[in-house]
C-alpha cells in the first residue's frame, strides 16, 4: 500500500485530496526500491509509470491525468489546463497551478522542499519544487502569484511543506552561505556553525520564512528529515555519500476534487 502523509492545513480543506508520499507501496527494486516516482531516474520505465498510477489511484484520478513538471531549479511556473506526458516533453518548470478539476499535479523531490498549495474557495491548487537555488530565486512568489493570477486570494491560501533535509544533515560550504548573504544578511539565522566545521542549513526553516512572507493564510511544515528517515524517504546526498549511481524520488501531490 501507498503511504501519503496529509498535512493538517490542508487535510481539512473540502474537496481537496493531497499526499506527501513516502517510497513504501511501489514496484521499483534495489536502490529505487519500491515507490520511485522519478521519470528521470534510471529506474525502468514501466515501474515508474507503475508506481505513479498507484500515487494516483490513491487521490483518486487516471493515471495520465498526473501532472507533474521537468524540474530544472527555477523559479519558473508551469499552469496546468489539461495533462501532458512525463518526462522530457513536459513544461521545463518547478511549480504547477491549477484550477481544473480531476488534474493531479505534483512535484518529485530526494531532499528539496515539496510545498502543496490551495485556495478552497477560489477552487486552485498548486505544487512547488523548492531547492535552495529555487526558494533563494523567488519559486514560492512566483507560485503564489501564479494563483492570484488565475483568481486565489493570498488570505485564503493555505500551505504545507513536505519531507525534506533537516539542517543537521545539510552542511554547506562558505560559498553557498555568501549567496544568501549577499541577497540579504538577515539570512544568517538559517545557518549554523554549531553542528561541526562547516555551516548547516536550515532548508525548511527558509522556505517556511518565504512562505510566511508572502502574507498568505496558514503554512504547516510535516518536519520531516529526507536524509535521516532512509525507510521511508529517497536522499539525494545520502546516495552521494554512498556513492551510490543514482537515487529515487518520492512525489508530492495535490487534486481539486
Amino acid at each position: 500500500m501507498v503511504e501519503p502523509l496529509k498535512a493538517e492545513s490542508l487535510q481539512s480543506l473540502d474537496g481537496i485530496a493531497h499526499g506527501f508520499f513516502t517510497r513504501k507501496g511501489g514496484v521499483s527494486g534495489g536502490i529505487y526500491a519500491t515507490l520511485n516516482c522519478g521519470v528521470g531516474s534510471k529506474d525502468g520505465r514501466s515501474e515508474v509509470m507503475e508506481n505513479r498510477a498507484r500515487v494516483a489511484a490513491e487521490l483518486g484520478v487516471e493515471a495520465k491525468r498526473l501532472v507533474t513538471p521537468n524540474q530544472i531549479h527555477s523559479a519558473t511556473v508551469a499552469i496546468a489546463e489539461e495533462p501532458w506526458r512525463p518526462g522530457p516533453e513536459a513544461p521545463r518548470a518547478d511549480a504547477v497551478v491549477t484550477r481544473r478539476a480531476g488534474l493531479a499535479i505534483g512535484v518529485s523531490t530526494a531532499d528539496c522542499a515539496p510545498i502543496l498549495f490551495a485556495d478552497p474557495e477560489a477552487r486552485i491548487a498548486a505544487a512547488a519544487h523548492a531547492g535552495w537555488r529555487g526558494a533563494l530565486g523567488g519559486i514560492i512568489e512566483a507560485t503564489i502569484e501564479a494563483m492570484q493570477e488565475l483568481g486565489a486570494r493570498r488570505g485564503d491560501i493555505s500551505a504545507a511543506i513536505g519531507p525534506a533535509i533537516s539542517q543537521a544533515a545539510y552542511e554547506v560550504g562558505a560559498d553557498f552561505m555568501d549567496a544568501f548573504l549577499a541577497a540579504d544578511p538577515t539570512n544568517a539565522c538559517f545557518f549554523s556553525t554549531d553542528l561541526g566545521e562547516r555551516p548547516h542549513f536550515d532548508l525548511p526553516g527558509f522556505v517556511r520564512a518565504r512562505i510566511e512572507a508572502s502574507g498568505i493564510g496558514t503554512v504547516h511544515d510535516l518536519a520531516l528529515c529526507t536524509y535521516g528517515d532512509e525507510e521511508r524517504f529517497f536522499s539525494y546526498r545520502r546516495a552521494t555519500h554512498r556513492g551510490e549511481p543514482d537515487y529515487g524520488r518520492q512525489v508530492s501531490v495535490i487534486a481539486l476534487g
